[in-house]
Order: structure tokens, then sequence, then C-alpha cells
């Protein structure tokens, strides 16, 4: 698992360091994972490490909503006067994620099956 670690966070450094060194306003991690996507879309497969490791490693995952969950401890307060509003643009950005994914798989399916 050592190994997809570092897979991982190499690429995530990568896409610190474009970020940084051009300037984009793009999150490191996000472009580290374009990045991914790309050396894998031109490798036209999935390395045997990252077959074999990712479903352990997804096992895992839960561990990253522990400092969330401090977070939610930590400002709880605000959360008592601003929660609703957060809650809406949970809701809103939710639904618009739904119906953008969705539009987009069935633009995809069209082409495919023309």
């Amino acid at each position: 698992m050592l190994d997809l670690m570092l897979c991982l966070l190499g690429f995530q450094l990568l896409g610190e360091a474009l970020t940084h060194v051009l300037g984009w306003p793009l999150p490191g991690p996000v472009l580290g994972l374009l990045l991914l996507f790309a050396a894998l879309w031109l490798r036209r497969g999935v390395p045997g490490m990252l077959q074999r490791e990712t479903p352990r490693f997804l096992g895992h995952m839960s561990l990253l909503f522990i400092p969330a969950g401090g977070a939610l401890m930590a400002y709880a307060p605000l959360l008592r006067v601003h929660g609703w509003q957060l809650a809406l643009i949970l809701l809103a950005s939710s639904v618009v994620t739904l119906v953008v994914t969705g539009a987009v798989l069935k633009l995809l399916l069209r082409r495919r099956l023309q």
C-alpha cells in the first residue's frame, strides 16, 4: 500500500507544483487527479499495483472524515446560526451535480451508440 500512497502523493505534489509555478486558480490535488487520469488514459490501462492496492486503500477512506468531524464540533456555534444556509447550498450543489452528470452520461452514451 506504500507504493500506492507514494504514487498518489506524487501526483498531488506534481499538481501542487504546477499550480504554484503556472499560477492557475486550480487546487493542486485536483490538477494531480487530472494528471493521474491523463497518465492512465495515455497508458491505456491501470497498472497492476493500482488494481491490487486500491480496494485496500478505499477500505480506509473513512479515516479521512475524522478531521471533518472535529471541525464540525469546533464550529458548532457557527453552524447553529448558518447551518440552514450551508444545507441549502449543499442540496443545490448536489442537485446540479446530479443533473450535469446525467446530461454528460446521456451525451456520451448517445455518441457511443452512433
